[in-house]
């Protein structure tokens, strides 16, 4: 009997019945995920086919709320969020496992090309620069640089910093990108953390979505080179750290 409840209840929409701790579920529509329990930060915004685990679940009678937000981890990248609960209702639906997916690094370098042309179609739609924007059309630098390489079902990090850690290093000066190859991630920032990410084409080019403040308050392309005197590629130009190298796709684990 109890089996026979468990096999209908996959792909069914999620209910508050069926919301229990540490089950899988897949949206099927865009979800904002946010900082916390009760705060307006958005942490991250999460598209239509990902996959999460409940990690909190809703109080039952008197308890429950439909302001409750529910705690999950993205199966994907292992990131945590908080989403609305009267958001997620019936947008979801239930399955029984979820496996990472592996792709071999010479797939990942042949899967590049279309990454960034997916960057520069991106960038030729109207956007702003958007602090947790992973959805489109408005990004912040990690949110695009996730979206562009997801696009080629290639999964990252969600952070900056994360990605710089998952990534192989590879050594780059502003006068000195040889090295560099189309599709590697440059990396932003003070001695101490990795805070901004980009990707690079070409020529000392890369891409990224910058800030209003010393930005471009959108997705833009700048340049390493000492020559490129444009106020956006010098200021981040004086916080290069390094660059990095994707070799596989993130298992889905949880990154501190």
């Amino acid at each position: 009997m109890a089996l026979n409840y468990f096999m209908k209840t996959i792909g069914t929409l999620i209910a508050l019945d069926l919301m229990d701790q540490g089950s899988l579920w897949e949206l099927i529509k865009d979800l904002d995920g946010f900082a916390d329990r009760r705060g307006t930060a958005l942490s991250t915004q999460v598209c239509k086919g990902r996959s999460f685990q409940l990690i909190t679940i809703p109080g039952k009678g008197n308890d429950f709320e439909l302001s409750t937000r529910v705690k999950v981890r993205l199966l994907e990248d292992g990131y945590e969020c908080w989403f609305d609960l009267r958001d997620l209702l019936a947008q979801a639906i239930k399955r029984n496992h979820f496996q990472a997916k592996f792709i071999s690094e010479d797939e990942i370098q042949n899967r590049l090309p279309s990454i960034l042309k997916w960057v520069e179609k991106a960038n030729s739609k109207h956007n702003e620069y958007l602090w947790g924007g992973t959805v489109g059309p408005n990004f912040d630098c990690s949110g695009l640089v996730q979206a562009a390489f997801a696009s080629q079902e290639i999964w990252l990090p969600r952070d900056a910093y994360q990605q710089e850690r998952f990534c192989k290093p590879i050594e780059v000066k502003p006068d000195k990108y040889e090295n560099l190859l189309p599709g590697d991630l440059l990396f932003f920032g003070t001695d101490k953390r990795c805070t901004h990410v980009a990707l690079y084409l070409k020529n000392g080019f890369y891409w990224h979505s910058s800030g209003l403040q010393n930005g471009r308050n959108a997705i833009g392309m700048d340049c390493l080179h000492p020559s490129d005197a444009n106020p956006v590629a010098c200021y981040y130009r004086s916080l290069l750290r390094g660059a990095g190298r994707v070799q596989c796709c993130h298992d889905g684990t949880t990154l501190p």
